[in-house]
């Protein structure tokens, strides 16, 4: 089949539609498809094969992110070209509204992944002014886009849940997010260039080391686990909380930590290439996550596929996911977090057993069950675009 797919999101931005587009497009191209990502451009990034970049700008409310326009004819002739029989919208926006558009002139039937509960990122535009409103136009553009869509795919209950809530009447599939789990394994890294990385960060071999990674942004809840370190240094006073990723919440943490008397314990390596951050899993011995607004949670999995043990706050996304001290562990109130990381990096036979369980159970989330499960839709859609035509012509 020939697939393009479409996106705000993609490379060189680090986000978790980006790891799930960047790992669809890998796992169809093994299943034998021809793919095609239409997305935006990015100063310094150079065009490649494969890959149709739209203009865009710059958000101004989130300059790191940018916004493409809504029709191109030149990229309109190159699509053409490619005799698409699948186009799979990845954002509701801006490409999104693009690749509607391509779908409606050329006939070709959409599926849409809806990743983003955009009612838990309302504060970035809203700027805590009529957020009610804002909320519930968020919930109808986003219940109008996935409504007349040939399949809709999210990746988690949750999600879908939340679609149903706003209104959205019709079948939706449940396909979570795989993780290619090889660039992750242990086995894959030298524990004395480990060691020297952590150096680098001013953290030695034997400080434990509380691990995130993902944005630096407010949504993620990341203070929490700063003011988790507060108490749990006083257990395991060597211990270091390690942050890899930036955002717009960083200066504000970083002030956070500063308060709390606790900025030598809380170490910001900042934004990292996507190549490199299996090496920086490796660095912990727990990874923690705090948030409540993920649709699915990649680094958990990611994190299960480093032999890392896991720790996060429950969240409905994770159910079937993380079982509490089976391989992971799971806290529901802000002030248990520093009591359940110590007992993970203080009982080594529980965080043994969590680590080998998760890593075990990881094949239901592996990326190669994620491509065939996404094929099968897609096939499914085909066939039933193909029926409609010939009752057109009938």
């Amino acid at each position: 089949m020939n697939i393009g797919i479409f996106t705000d999101a993609y490379y060189p931005q680090v986000s978790g539609v980006v790891t799930s587009t960047m790992i669809l497009r890998n796992e169809l191209i093994r299943l034998g498809h021809s793919v095609t990502i239409v997305t935006v451009t990015h100063p310094g990034v150079e065009e490649k094969e494969g890959i149709i970049r739209l203009p865009s700008l710059p958000f101004f409310l989130l300059p790191s992110q940018r916004v493409g326009i809504i029709y191109s004819h030149k990229s309109m002739n190159k699509i053409k070209k490619l005799d698409l029989d699948i186009i799979h919208t990845q954002t509701e926006f801006s490409i999104g509204i693009f690749g509607r558009i391509v779908a409606r002139r050329l006939g070709i039937p959409v599926v849409h992944t809806y990743h983003t509960m955009y009612e838990d990122y309302i504060h970035y535009v809203s700027s805590g002014i009529m957020l009610k409103p804002a909320s519930q136009l968020a919930k109808k553009v986003s219940e109008l886009y996935c409504r007349d869509c040939s399949a809709i795919i999210v990746p988690t209950i949750k999600v879908k849940d939340a679609l149903q809530q706003y209104g959205l009447r019709r079948h939706i599939d449940v396909i979570p997010t795989g993780v290619n789990i090889e660039p992750f394994k242990k086995s894959n890294f030298d524990e004395e260039l480990i060691n020297d990385e952590k150096k680098s960060f001013g953290i030695n071999e034997t400080q434990p080391v509380v691990l995130y990674i993902g944005r630096i942004a407010k949504e993620k809840s990341i203070d929490v686990i700063i003011n988790s370190m507060n108490e749990l240094i006083r257990k395991i006073p060597n211990c270091k909380l390690l942050l890899v990723g930036d955002g717009p919440e960083r200066e504000n943490l970083e002030t956070l930590a500063k308060h709390l008397g606790i900025e030598k314990s809380v170490v910001f390596a900042g934004e990292k290439p996507w190549s490199e951050i299996g090496k920086y899993y490796q660095m912990g011995d727990v990874f923690v996550g705090a948030s409540l607004t993920e649709t699915q949670g990649l680094t958990f999995a990611e994190a299960m596929a480093a032999q890392i043990p896991v720790v996060a706050k429950y969240d409905k996304n994770l159910d079937g996911i993380i079982k509490d001290r089976i391989n992971g562990r799971v806290f529901y109130k802000d002030e248990d977090l520093a009591k359940i990381l110590s007992e993970v990096l203080i009982n080594k036979e529980e965080h043994d057993s969590m680590v080998k369980n998760a890593y075990d159970g990881i094949e239901p989330l592996s990326s190669k069950c994620f491509g065939e499960n996404v094929e099968k839709i897609y096939m499914e859609v085909e066939k039933q675009s193909c029926m409609l035509q010939n009752q057109k012509v009938t």
